[in-house]
């Protein structure tokens, strides 16, 4: 099965080629403002380098989110674009699942961040498996200090991955029993097999059911009446 996989619901945009499990070229690059300039040109340097062409794809994976707005609608309109254009199925993945796969721990409770901006953290929990990930919880958008709250009442040993930077040091001040590690940002080799899991238990949506997840409105809203002059017809 070859896939395509495009991250770029963070500011470390990704893409990556793989067959299987086996990834054959990819490419990065963190600049949060630079995601639609570096993901089309950055695909075609991969097929050239792979020997590949678009209608070889079987299945174009996109993480749709939580994360960044104008990422994620670069992503998912690159994903959709070609997927439509060769017939590939598309899987959309979770930025956060992408983030807790990576982490490198084998008995602690996985706390995944993602910043959202605002003020603002993406924040899951998830339990390490053999092979895997099992997220624990749902996805909750919160504050720093509520995300301090949620990691004292839990008693268990937690590493916090993912973009735990973005926090105020008083998050983890005091809190025992909580270390921070990586990733820093999701990459496209873990939306690789991401994809390839809900591929092989045939849990791929129609593409007309993949949605970015947001998690809240846009920062910028469109007032269309700005731009409309309303008149009867004529």
């Amino acid at each position: 099965m070859r896939i395509v996989a495009i991250e770029s619901a963070t500011p470390a945009a990704s893409v990556a080629l793989a067959e299987g499990r086996e990834v054959v070229g990819s490419s990065q690059r963190v600049d949060r403002r630079g995601h639609v300039a570096f993901l089309v040109p950055a695909l075609e340097f991969l097929f050239d380098q792979a020997g590949w062409s678009p209608g070889d794809v079987d299945v174009v994976a996109v993480d749709v989110g939580p994360g960044l707005f104008g990422g994620i609608r670069a992503g998912l309109s690159t994903a959709q674009a070609l997927a439509g254009a060769v017939g590939a199925r598309l899987a959309p993945v979770s930025s956060l699942d992408a983030v807790a796969l990576r982490a490198a721990t084998a008995h602690r409770k996985i706390w995944a961040v993602v910043d959202a901006r605002r003020g603002e953290y993406a924040v899951a929990p998830y339990q390490p498996v053999p092979g895997g990930v099992v997220r624990e919880g749902g996805v909750e958008l919160v504050s720093a200090e509520a995300f301090r709250a949620i990691l004292a009442s839990d008693r268990r040993d937690g590493l916090v991955v993912g973009d735990w930077e973005a926090l105020p040091e008083s998050v983890f001040r005091g809190l025992h029993g909580i270390k921070t590690g990586r990733p820093r940002y999701p990459a496209a080799d873990a939306v690789v097999d991401l994809a390839l899991a809900r591929a092989e238990r045939d849990d791929l949506p129609h593409p007309d059911e993949v949605r970015p997840r947001y998690l809240r409105e846009p920062d910028v809203r469109i007032n269309w009446t700005d731009f409309r002059r309303e008149e009867p017809w004529r």
